[in-house]
């Protein structure tokens, strides 16, 4: 007589929203204390799972980072998506509404936080290719869509700066990034207003 070797499994069937806990927990803690300040056990704690659960997902802190910063820069996307590309808002508002929503929210917030992905791009894009090859092509992205506006508003004569769109996107969310850092510091939104009076009454012009 042989012995089967299929016998099913005992124990717990793995939670199938553990990997999705694990990285909304992990995306609160960066955002709140930041990647250096943020250890595992605080993850699992928050996510409310053991230890271990963390290693069944993720190899370590870093892939699990680059998946933190999918899930931040993806819940504003579709928005993000929707208002920059919306054909029925000439260009330049659109992206004037943009940056207006963000400082509002930002000030909701009490000027704490700032982007996620300036931060990390600040704390650890240095020492870690997997989450700067995920923050970059995120950035990408985002510029896209200011170019696209950009672009439309040339096209449309709404824009005299003759300097190619993906160069004034990239400045646009150069200095955007810029105005988040000082706006933590000072925990005021003058920078970001300042910004937005510059780029549409200077740059875009």
């Amino acid at each position: 007589m042989t012995i089967s070797q299929s016998a099913p499994r005992r124990g717990p069937k793995p939670n199938p929203h553990t990997r999705d806990n694990l990285i909304r927990a992990g995306l609160a803690g960066f955002h709140e204390r930041g990647f250096n300040a943020t250890g595992i056990k605080e993850i699992v704690d928050a996510a409310s799972v053991p230890k271990g659960s963390f290693y069944n997902h993720f190899e370590g802190k870093e892939p699990f980072a680059a998946e933190v910063v999918d899930l931040y820069f993806g819940r504003g996307l579709a928005d993000m998506s929707a208002l920059l590309s919306d054909a029925r808002i000439p260009p330049l508002d659109r992206l004037r509404t943009y940056f207006e929503r963000r400082t509002e929210s930002f000030r909701a917030s009490g000027f704490v936080g700032g982007c996620l992905m300036g931060n990390l791009s600040l704390e650890i894009a240095d020492h870690s290719p997997a989450v700067r090859d995920r923050l970059a092509a995120h950035f990408r992205t985002w510029a896209g869509l200011f170019e696209a506006c950009i672009a439309e508003a040339q096209a449309a004569s709404s824009v005299s700066v003759g300097a190619p769109p993906a160069m004034l996107a990239s400045f646009l969310l150069n200095s955007w990034e810029g105005a988040l850092l000082r706006m933590r510091v000072e925990k005021s939104d003058e920078p970001l207003r300042d910004f937005v009076e510059i780029v549409f009454g200077s740059v875009l012009v």
